[in-house]
């Protein structure tokens, strides 16, 4: 069974939200999907998310399309989350901080070899996060 892997945010869901996670599902049989932990979106995005990140987990739960949902890591670039479920793949979104061969080295480095696939853009001008909110 393929397992995929994706990471983020989702402070709230929108159609972008789902675009992305829907590719994702698509690369395997199996989609987990990782919710930043409130410090980390802090950090990441230098503010507090609205909702906070139990809430912003039990949304992603609700996904009839998600097969599993967890919070991530405390820690930043810890990789933990990845070790535990050993994804056959990691999708990232257009606009997540990763690059893929920086990722790579930091996951060759832990014995981990998942495909890391980057999903493309789902109308970014008009349903990113950041337009939404109004930043």
């Amino acid at each position: 069974m393929k397992t995929v892997m994706a990471f983020g945010t989702f402070d709230f869901l929108h159609p972008g939200h789902l675009f992305f996670l829907r590719n994702a599902k698509a690369l395997g049989d199996e989609l987990v999907v990782v919710v930043a932990r409130d410090g980390n979106t802090r950090v990441l995005k230098g503010r507090k998310p609205l909702n906070s990140e139990r809430e912003r987990l039990a949304l992603v739960k609700a996904l009839d399309f998600v097969d599993n949902a967890v919070l991530g890591d405390r820690r930043l670039r810890d990789w933990g989350i990845i070790e535990k479920f050993h994804p056959t793949a990691i999708a990232l979104g257009y606009d997540q901080w990763a690059s893929i061969p920086s990722l790579r080295k930091e996951l060759d480095k832990k014995g981990l070899s998942p495909q890391i696939v980057r999903i493309k853009s789902f109308k970014p001008k008009r349903n990113s996060s950041r337009r939404i909110r109004g930043a």
